[in-house]
């Protein structure tokens, strides 16, 4: 268990902060993979330790895959509400629809958007129907397949960082298991209301850490308003912007894979800010893969430094300790 105090720093998080450029998001190519894995485990390795958070290019998912998935995405939100709410979020197997249900502690707030959760197995009544979205189905299994390939290729990197079997990671998110429960995310962020414009103390997304191990977000091009806080920076609420690529996926760390590193790798805040009355104003859209352990795989760090706990019961202390709304 974590102490306390831990689990409720977040509610600490919800102030304006300021921005600062002194920290590199840095790009890591993952070319010539193979021959270069070492290389590219102590990239990752060292960007994790500073920030948490980097960027993968070269990373063997074709951009017109991710622009079919981001268009069937956009085709989905843009179904009425109504449709939509025959196939509503269900907590306990984060599936299906959302809109406006997530209150952060950080913000006392709602998150100005919607998202719908994929996971595999359990999805057999929360899919729209081919007559409501012709093929929306297999572009998103197809994708969230893809994104789980290049998740347990950077997972197999800081496995032999870990000294973990370079496999371990792999084997904890087994897609074939009834216990998987890594998600693919589809978000909405409203276009701001005219009226709203100004209004600074509403956020897209509040300020909070990921409960998985890592996560692969996708962003578009002139979508921006993601922002990172790392540990160093948390006293002071200094934010470093993450400026959206089409040909990179950022990458962060989430609190299990911090927990299974014995806190070598930081799980550290990040948000998504509503734009200033002079940036753009329209929807914004993004796509997230969470690789999360298979709920009976055991957490367990190479030094031991926390009881070893199940990926199911550490997502609902952390969902618990994180989220008024369950």
């Amino acid at each position: 268990m974590y102490a306390l105090n831990e689990l409720n720093k977040e509610t600490r998080m919800g102030t304006l902060g300021t921005e600062t450029g002194k920290r590199e998001i840095r790009r890591i190519d993952l070319s010539d993979f193979n021959h270069r894995k070492a290389q590219i485990a102590d990239e990752l390795w060292a960007a994790s330790v500073d920030v948490g958070f980097f960027q993968v290019r070269n990373h063997g998912i074709d951009l017109s895959k991710v622009r079919a998935a981001f268009a069937a995405a956009e085709a989905f939100f843009a179904l009425p509400d109504a449709v939509k709410a025959q196939y509503p979020l269900r907590k306990a197997d984060n599936a299906g629809w959302e809109s406006k249900a997530q209150v952060r502690p950080s913000t006392g707030t709602a998150d100005q958007k919607e998202s719908y959760q994929i996971t595999r197995p359990h999805m057999d009544v929360l899919w729209p129907s081919e007559e409501e979205l012709p093929g929306f189905k297999q572009t998103m299994l197809e994708f969230e397949a893809q994104c789980w390939q290049v998740g347990m290729r950077l997972l197999s990197c800081f496995a032999d960082k870990l000294g973990f079997d370079s496999d371990f990671f792999t084997q904890a998110h087994d897609p074939q298991q009834a216990s998987y429960q890594s998600t693919l995310r589809l978000l909405h962020y409203y276009a701001i209301d005219p009226s709203m414009k100004d209004k600074l103390d509403l956020w897209r997304a509040g300020a909070h850490t990921d409960f998985d191990c890592l996560t692969l977000l996708f962003q578009q091009k002139n979508q921006s308003g993601l922002q990172v806080c790392p540990g160093k920076e948390m006293d002071a609420q200094e934010w470093t912007s993450i400026e959206p690529a089409d040909d990179v996926i950022t990458c962060n760390i989430g609190d299990m894979l911090m927990r299974w590193s014995d806190d070598q790798l930081p799980s550290n805040f990040h948000r998504v800010k509503n734009p200033l009355p002079h940036e753009y104003q329209g929807p914004r859209y993004s796509l997230a893969f969470f690789c999360q352990a298979n709920r009976d795989v055991m957490i367990e760090g190479p030094g031991k430094k926390y009881p070893a706990i199940s990926a199911e019961a550490y997502l609902k202390q952390r969902v618990n300790a994180n989220f008024k709304a369950y």
